[in-house]
């Protein structure tokens, strides 16, 4: 099994390389709770790839909150503020960049988060960031108009490299159904971590579906293979 031959890699960040989606879940938990409501698996599944007002605007929606956008998201940047710091990498993430940054395969975050957010939850693992070419927030990032799924994150990443390279160079990894729809949407190659509750189904379009990042072979995309 072998797939397109890929030169530029882009990671998305929350779920993926760290595991700051369980504190996402606790915030948004702690938060709803005040008002009696229930965050659910299912609600939380549809929100995985969006920009933060934007998952203020569907919770609120969906729970008919009596609270705004604004007010809902200092709520949850309090929680934010005590949970982020405990963030760990996932399994797999630190070794797998810093051999790409290595072997001089140019690479790039792409995630859906704010600078302040990125800033936050990676405090504890800045020297892990320096291993990116260039991070793109698409929370503050004046030039990513829509959150995933549409495709505008990884298109303004991709351009970012000083290469220029085209979209199918491009080999892109996410951990929700909306960074896989995304990644196709801009016509790149997509391998996907994701949550095991997740439906196979959902993920049917993604070039390459993994359960962990250890088990990424590098070589299966023209990449240099681990040592």
């Amino acid at each position: 099994m072998t797939f397109s031959k890929v030169t530029h890699v882009l990671f998305d960040l929350d779920g993926l390389l760290i595991d700051s989606e369980n504190f996402y879940t606790q915030a948004f938990t702690n938060v709803c709770g005040k008002y009696g409501k229930a965050f659910t698996w299912e609600l939380k599944k549809s929100l995985l790839g969006f920009q933060g007002h934007e998952c203020a605007e569907k919770i609120i929606k969906e729970l008919d909150l009596p609270v705004t956008k604004e007010d809902f998201m200092k709520q949850c940047q309090e929680e934010y503020e005590v949970l982020f710091p405990n963030v760990q990498l996932m399994p797999g993430a630190k070794k797998l960049v810093e051999h790409l940054k290595s072997k001089g395969v140019p690479i790039a975050l792409a995630t859906s988060s704010s600078e302040d957010s990125v800033n936050m939850k990676m405090q504890n693992h800045t020297a892990f960031l320096e291993n990116f070419h260039h991070l793109t927030m698409g929370s503050s990032d004046p030039d990513v108009k829509k959150g995933k799924p549409d495709p505008s994150i990884f298109l303004v990443c991709a351009s970012r490299f000083p290469e220029k390279p085209k979209p199918e160079e491009c080999l892109v990894f996410e951990d929700a159904v909306n960074g896989v729809k995304a990644a196709c949407a801009a016509n790149m190659l997509v391998v996907v971590v994701p949550d095991p509750r997740i439906e196979k189904e959902l993920l049917k379009d993604a070039t390459l579906v993994l359960r962990s990042l250890e088990e990424f072979q590098p070589e299966l995309f023209g990449l240099p293979p681990y040592e």
